[in-house]
């Protein structure tokens, strides 16, 4: 497989995703249905609900929590086993600090307005849970875009270098 050709094509295809109106965890989970054989529509409903960093509330930025979610269709198990339990878990772990390495932060509020939040300076990112109109201006004010195009790539070299077997 030419891993840098499928990497390009699923970030194209996920950042189009964003663009037509999908939120960020949704464009990094549907960009890799076909590559799990789930359906569009499910993979959509199973990954909506972690767009903003969990339903708008600004926690784990939903592009991660995609990733994560992936993790889960590459190494789980459908029975409870603690072996298969632990190796998703070091896998999302590992994916979390590649993309930490990359953002500084596995946080959407953090990410939203480029400051790593001091416990006793909160900062004002509004958690209404009203989605913003995907303008123009949205896109200048928003890292988001870069964000699918990070979790995606991250995402296809844990897969190509750093997936235990």
């Amino acid at each position: 497989m030419d891993w840098q050709a499928e990497t390009e094509r699923r970030v194209a295809k996920g950042v189009a995703l964003f663009k037509q109106g999908y939120n960020c965890s949704q464009a990094v989970t549907l960009a890799f249905a076909d590559w799990y054989d789930v359906p569009e529509g499910l993979m959509a409903r199973m990954s909506a609900s972690f767009g903003g960093g969990i339903g708008r509330m600004r926690e784990t930025c939903g592009t991660a929590s995609g990733m994560f979610m992936l993790a889960g269709l590459e190494i789980a198990s459908e029975e409870a086993n603690q072996e298969v339990k632990a190796k998703n878990y070091r896998a999302v772990q590992k994916l979390a600090a590649m993309f930490k390495e990359q953002t500084g932060s596995l946080i959407c509020r953090e990410l939203l307005t480029g400051y790593v939040v001091n416990v006793n300076v909160p900062v004002k990112v509004s958690t209404d849970p009203t989605p913003e109109a995907r303008t123009d201006e949205y896109y200048k004010k928003r890292p988001c875009v870069k964000m699918v195009e990070l979790a995606i790539r991250t995402y296809m070299n844990f897969l190509e270098h750093d997936k235990e077997d």
